[in-house]
């Protein structure tokens, strides 16, 4: 983890020039962030221009972090084309779901490259379950597959609960998409890994359970 491929260094340097033009050009930032009104009105570019869009630099940097450490096990995998595919499949899949569970909220509005980087980060665990993660609250290593799906409870959690000024529902719909765009590009993995793909499709499963029985 952590090597830089030049498609990771083009796609860090392009959130980081689009989200300090944002930065400093409100202007800029309400033209292009997602809203479910502006999406509602046709303006789809937003779907995917909020995925480079930033509330801060601290947003900015957590996002080009996990994306830093995350990318070279999937460019690994998939080739750097595969890579670029599971980004923006994962990118607009945080955008979808996040349309779908707010279509009745006009001005709810999100930005940010989360859907995106989580969809990288799925695709990193479904490529290498094996690999252990470390979180700076839990000096322990814990297996990949374990924290892609707690991470995910937990987004359930948050949708659930609105817990902070967080879009999980766009990390879940990015992780979904990562989740279907890694399969599609590396089939094999459903005779390599299939008992890992029925544990990492338990939290989306659950998800569309609970929206259907209306607890979200």
């Amino acid at each position: 983890m952590g090597n830089l491929d030049l498609v990771t260094i083009i796609i860090i340097a392009a959130n980081v020039i689009i989200s300090y033009k944002g930065f400093g050009d409100y202007a800029f930032f309400d033209r292009y962030k997602f809203t479910v009104g502006g999406v509602q009105r046709g303006e789809k570019v937003r779907m995917f221009s909020s995925g480079f869009l930033h509330v801060d630099t601290q947003h900015l940097l957590f996002n080009m972090l996990t994306l830093y450490f995350f990318a070279a096990p999937v460019i690994d995998y998939v080739a750097p084309l595969g890579f670029i595919i599971i980004y923006i499949v994962s990118l607009a899949a945080g955008s979808l779901l996040s349309l779908y569970f707010h279509k009745n909220e006009y001005h709810y509005s999100a930005v940010g490259a989360s859907g995106a980087v989580t969809g990288i980060l799925y695709a990193a665990i479904l490529l290498q379950p094996g690999m252990k993660l470390m979180m700076f609250f839990i000096p322990i290593p814990i297996p990949a597959y374990l924290f892609g799906i707690g991470y995910l409870m937990y987004s359930i959690y948050g949708m659930k609960n609105r817990v902070g000024n967080i879009g999980h529902d766009a990390h879940f719909g990015g992780a979904i998409g990562g989740f279907a765009a890694t399969l599609i590009l590396a089939p094999y993995l459903f005779q390599t890994n299939l008992l890992m793909i029925g544990l990492l499709l338990i939290p989306i499963i659950l998800l569309f359970i609970l929206k259907k029985m209306g607890k979200i």
